[in-house]
């Protein structure tokens, strides 16, 4: 059966301290965006009935809307209906019948033109597979040293700046390699969770870390998360005052490093043949004007994320964050925008397959996809514009399992089939049906028996390419870095280095295939924070034996006063000072070693010795 529609939604956030709130002139766009987001409806394409009414809002009453596609010419037959003139009555009937009348799976269908497949670079990661490629050259492919630059330079303004308002905490100027600890700690954080950011810190427990101390102070840590910034301050401050005005960008503090991730996700991967539109909520609970509400998703409020993935293996290629209604400025509406928008035929060539969901699918976009040379499949809503409404030979709810019924028009083809419940799909790749057959189980007298069943070709292919979506969103989960932050962009920061992450994952699983993610995680997360990712050996009590403090003189009489130390337990214990030439090989100490004094047995049974070494 195919994924079930994502019903995600939002609500969108401002960078400022202070809350957002809506004015009267923008509460009508509001109600747009609470049908996009809350209702999944696009009201550009979706008809909505008189009957459903959208909370807080005046029922959306149907518009009259002129058919663009012979599978809606059902509409304009009622006219003949009126029609005096018996031949043109006939003609209109013989036209409804034989254009809208559903074809079963025994009716020949043949697949449109296959688009010739035309990529402008060869498919695969744009690198040599000559040279070596760790985890975090690879990562450095999308967070460069010079764009690390340019966020310390941002981060070290945003600290001055607060510092000068009165915040009260040491601030030194944060360093390329530094920050690159940091993000290495970050990840540390994703793949070891602790319910807080001070327990990574917390010492003498059996549940301490010794790790991140060794990296960086919690202290020190906390001042670069409250000030990490993208963007320079005085120029946030700048397109602050634009506020209200077309000039204004609601995405300047993440844009500089945005526009570096999208172009590395570009550049360094060029997809294979299939594609999938999909979409994200980035889970943040700030109220601005770049955050979305979901009523359906776990996530329920976030960022909304339009993303290209190559079904392949999930890898990101482009992505866009929705601010608004004035996110696309074609205005065709946002699930058509939404994809137009993603799509880059100078950028990726000709002939690629793009599968997605019901809120994307309609026939004005696939229409457009194969003007433009790229095939469109996905699983649509029934009561959508231009979509068939005849009735006529259609599946009901008596049809069995695995009936098959569908139209064409031109390269558009709708089909539907009977699963454990109604399918609609719609494709400008496919044939009806090819001969796939899935496996189904089905109750027959009161037993549970599996059942082979007839099965459309674009579903087939939809379930088996938009799995992509599901590669991708495991990736992202496994390791994904959910911290709690004051400030929306910091959220969308730590997004994008998941981003960043599972992209170099996929092209190291591509060039080498040598390491699961734990692995290529743990050794990025070593490389970052400059550290050997195997632990030092434990020192065990063979190591604890008495050796001479210096070396022995070739001067005999000097050996007895050569390399004599105070000893460390007599001043710790007894707050004396006795000299000997003895010291503890593991620990390092002096300690007295002598028939009426034995420091060395008594430091090593009273446990010091564990704290020193």
């Amino acid at each position: 059966m195919p994924r079930r529609a994502r019903k995600d939604a939002g609500q969108t956030g401002l960078d400022s301290d202070d809350e957002f709130t809506l004015s009267s002139e923008e509460e009508g766009e509001y109600d747009d965006e609470r049908l996009h987001f809350e209702e999944r409806f696009d009201p550009a394409e979706d008809t909505i009935s008189d009957e459903k009414v959208v909370p807080s809002r005046a029922p959306h009453t149907r518009t009259a809307h002129k058919p663009t596609s012979v599978f809606n010419a059902v509409e304009n037959l009622n006219e003949c209906d009126h029609d005096e003139t018996p031949s043109k009555r006939k003609k209109c009937l013989s036209l409804k019948v034989k254009i809208l009348s559903w074809k079963a799976e025994t009716d020949l269908d043949r697949a449109p033109q296959t688009l010739r497949f035309l990529p402008t670079r060869e498919p695969g990661p744009q690198l040599s597979t000559a040279d070596a490629h760790s985890p975090m050259s690879l990562f450095k492919l999308f967070f460069t040293e010079s764009a690390v630059a340019n966020l310390c330079h941002s981060t070290n303004a945003q600290a001055a700046k607060s510092i000068a308002k009165g915040r009260k905490y040491k601030w030194t100027d944060v360093s390329v390699d530094e920050l690159y600890r940091y993000i290495g700690l970050i990840f540390y954080m994703a793949a070891v969770k602790m319910s807080s950011i001070a327990d990574y810190w917390r010492q003498d427990t059996i549940f301490s870390l010794p790790f991140p101390a060794t990296v960086m102070s919690r202290d020190r840590y906390r001042a670069i998360s409250w000030n990490v910034h993208m963007s320079h301050p005085d120029a946030d401050k700048e397109n602050d005052k634009k506020r209200g005005t077309a000039e204004y960008d609601q995405l300047f503090r993440v844009k500089p490093l945005l526009d570096t991730i999208r172009l590395a996700c570009k550049a360094f991967y060029h997809p294979r043949k299939n594609l999938v539109v999909n979409e994200r909520l980035v889970a943040c609970r700030a109220n601005t004007e770049v955050t979305r509400h979901s009523k359906t998703k776990m996530t329920k409020l976030g960022f909304k994320f339009f993303v290209l993935l190559d079904s392949s293996n999930g890898y990101t290629l482009d992505f866009s964050i929705y601010t608004g209604k004035n996110s696309f400025p074609a205005d065709h509406g946002l699930s058509y925008d939404a994809v137009m928008s993603l799509l880059d035929r100078k950028v990726l060539g000709s002939g690629y397959h793009l599968y997605m969901d019901d809120f994307y699918t309609s026939p004005k976009l696939f229409t457009d996809l194969f003007a433009k040379k790229f095939g469109a499949c996905g699983i649509y809503r029934d009561h959508r514009k231009d979509f068939p409404k005849t009735a006529v030979n259609s599946l009901t709810k008596d049809s069995t399992m695995g009936s098959i019924r569908w139209i064409r028009n031109g390269p558009l083809l709708c089909v539907k089939w009977m699963d454990t419940q109604e399918v609609s799909v719609c494709s400008t790749i496919h044939a009806a049906y090819t001969g796939d057959r899935v496996k189904r189980k089905a109750k027959v007298q009161d037993r549970w028996k599996t059942k082979i069943l007839p099965c459309p070709a674009p579903v087939s292919a939809y379930n088996h390419h938009m799995g992509g979506v599901d590669l991708s969103d495991q990736l992202l989960q496994f390791y994904t870095i959910q911290h709690k932050a004051m400030k929306w962009y910091r959220k969308v920061f730590l997004h994008f280095l998941d981003i960043a992450a599972t992209n170099a994952f996929i092209l190291h699983k591509e060039l080498l295939g040598n390491m699961t993610r734990k692995e290529f995680m743990e050794e990025l997360i070593a490389e970052l924070c400059g550290v050997s990712q195997k632990a030092e050996p434990k020192q065990t009590s063979t190591d604890h034996v008495p050796v001479p403090g210096a070396e022995l003189n070739s001067d005999v009489r000097r050996n007895a006063t050569d390399g004599r130390r105070n000893c460390l337990h007599c001043k710790t214990v007894h707050s004396k000072r006795q000299q000997t030439p003895w010291k503890c090989q593991a620990c390092d100490v002096h300690l007295c070693l002598q028939l009426n004094r034995n420091c060395f047995q008594e430091w090593h049974k009273s446990g010091t010795s564990k704290m020193c070494c």
